[in-house]
């Protein structure tokens, strides 16, 4: 997990830290985000997920 120093602190995660997470695969995680269906931040050439959008994405597949 990674906090920025922002005016509000965010937490990000990883694609392999929300596979753990969640008990996936990377690979699943990498295709919820290639359909558009997980949020995720770019940063070079590694993705990374807000905690916010982890938790509205884990409610709405309730």
């Amino acid at each position: 997990m990674i906090k920025m120093n922002n005016n509000i602190e965010d937490e990000y995660y990883t694609i392999e830290e929300v596979a753990t997470m969640l008990k996936v695969a990377y690979l699943t995680v990498y295709r919820w985000i290639q359909a558009g269906k997980l949020v995720a931040y770019k940063a070079g050439k590694q993705y990374r997920i807000k905690k916010v959008d982890l938790n509205n994405f884990i409610e709405v597949k309730r």
